[in-house]
């Protein structure tokens, strides 16, 4: 991937959302040039090795309504998510490992460290993969996920959201960010989501799309990446 304008993305530290403090970097970045000098054959291979094209995924690894179904079906609002992953030239990125994972309808992650006393689905468990084609797209299909309590300030909730990672031509070229919903009322109050520059929030935000949306089955939502550049989309601070 290309390099990122930092400025698109969200500080570090950022004095609302607390874990930031105890998660961002408190040490000076590493130069590996010294290392490149002494053995670029080994260094280049280990930073910047193809990965593209390498990677396997299952027939229904795209699709989270029934990647876990137990004898049903997941409960909730079914979607479709679909969209483009570009560079920072607009030109389309074939081969990039998607990874997203989510709450389920309830709010609640298929996670022994999610102790949030709302209903785990037995149908779904919030995790899926797909890898773009050659005109860079990708499709998933999945539940809505519902909002949830966390404990950074009083009264917190979390805004409806998924989380996307992305690796393309090797495991340093990695993307973690999240997708949130047009009009939810939540945003105005996530320390996360406000973390972002106000000219980039935009990219964070998918929109409703017809045109993505199957008859009778699921809404779409259509939600591009753009890798670099001045309309990148910014990274999450919790994993950037």
């Amino acid at each position: 991937m290309p390099k990122i304008d930092l400025h698109q993305h969200p500080p570090y530290f950022y004095a609302d959302y607390k874990s930031s403090h105890s998660r961002g970097p408190n040490q000076d970045p590493i130069d590996f040039s010294c290392l490149t000098a002494l053995n670029p054959s080994e260094v280049v291979a280990e930073f910047a090795g193809g990965l593209r094209n390498r990677f396997a995924v299952g027939d229904l690894d795209h699709d989270l309504i029934r990647n876990a179904q137990q004898g049903g079906i997941p409960l909730g609002e079914r979607m479709v998510i679909s969209g483009q992953v570009l560079n920072q030239w607009g030109k389309p990125e074939s081969g990039v490992l998607i990874e997203v994972w989510q709450a389920n309808a309830s709010g609640r992650y298929a996670h022994k460290d999610d102790g949030h006393d709302v209903p785990l689905d037995p149908n779904f468990i919030g995790v899926g993969r797909c890898i773009t084609d050659k005109e860079g797209r990708y499709r998933f299909y999945t539940i809505k996920p519902g909002a949830y309590p966390w404990k950074n300030h009083p009264n917190a909730w979390r805004p409806q959201h998924i989380h996307f990672s992305l690796i393309s031509e090797s495991i340093a070229d990695r993307l973690v960010t999240q997708m949130y919903f047009p009009g939810d009322p939540l945003l105005d109050y996530d320390p996360i989501f406000d973390a972002v520059p106000d000219s980039a929030k935009e990219h964070l935000i998918s929109t409703f799309d017809l045109s993505v949306t199957e008859a009778d089955f699921a809404l779409g939502y259509h939600f591009d990446i753009v890798l670099a550049g001045a309309n990148a989309t910014p990274v999450d601070p919790e994993h950037g």
